[in-house]
């Protein structure tokens, strides 16, 4: 069946591989990945740092025609080659209508991305002020408000890394009238304010691969709760010892 959403499906090429025993190929969501069905508004993947979450979405994203460092796909720079080879590795699946617009955001390199935008004179799509000019959360909330559009596909890495609680809820406002505008977004997070979008798809990844969970199972989610329910019994189990 034809899809009509901008990426419906990341398979891997098993074909190409001879062997799961170097990085990234050794990772485990990319060693017991078959294939994953994308949702058409929402998708995002959790998981641990290291269990190579951002790997698959930067992947993803070169796959896409996206810059490494970030940015839409007119962009070329790099300041570091620092990219996986996974992407050589990926089957995209997409349909038949094309994104009108699109974006990589990986909150590690935005700095080098503002700094791209000023050396190609194109700040005016991000708002008034330059975003060197703004903290970290403001220039990622320019963005959002100003150059992302409709019908755009958005992949974005940890896009909370700058933003309070106050402003990931803005952040979520605002993805979900890019997606009333028929966007899609995959976006890997820790985020347990971002991952509530409602009838988003969560994939957990995993020692034993990449699982799709709902929003509860998370593990972001019960620690969290936990931590909210009780902060003081949480702390005595973890602050439990005594000074030298």
């Amino acid at each position: 069946m034809i899809s009509n959403q901008f990426v419906s499906r990341i398979a891997l090429k098993t074909e190409l591989i001879e062997s799961f025993d170097s990085y990234p190929l050794s990772l485990p969501v990319v060693r017991n990945l078959d294939y994953i069905e994308l949702h058409p508004k929402v998708t995002f993947f959790v998981g641990e740092n290291g269990s190579g979450k951002s790997t698959l979405l930067e992947a993803l994203a070169v796959s896409l025609g996206f810059n490494a460092e970030g940015g839409s796909r007119n962009f070329g720079f790099s300041t570091r080659a620092s990219h996986s080879t996974l992407h050589e590795f990926l089957r995209v699946s997409k349909g038949i209508k094309r994104p009108r617009t699109g974006y990589f955001l990986r909150a590690e390199s935005f700095f080098n991305v503002a700094t791209e935008i000023e050396n190609l004179n194109v700040g005016e799509s991000y708002g008034e002020r330059s975003l060197h000019e703004q903290s970290h959360g403001e220039s990622f909330m320019a963005l959002l408000n100003n150059r992302f559009g409709e019908q755009g596909l958005y992949i974005l890495d940890e896009p909370e890394a700058a933003l309070s609680p106050q402003r990931q809820l803005a952040a979520m406002s605002r993805m979900h009238d890019l997606v009333l505008e028929r966007s899609q977004f995959i976006i890997a997070t820790h985020s347990p304010i971002l991952m509530a979008y409602p009838d988003a798809w969560i994939y957990a990844c995993t020692p034993d691969g990449l699982w799709r969970v709902n929003y509860e199972e998370t593990e972001h989610f019960r620690v969290t709760r936990e931590f909210m329910l009780d902060p003081q019994a949480t702390l005595k189990t973890l602050l439990n010892r005594v000074a030298i």
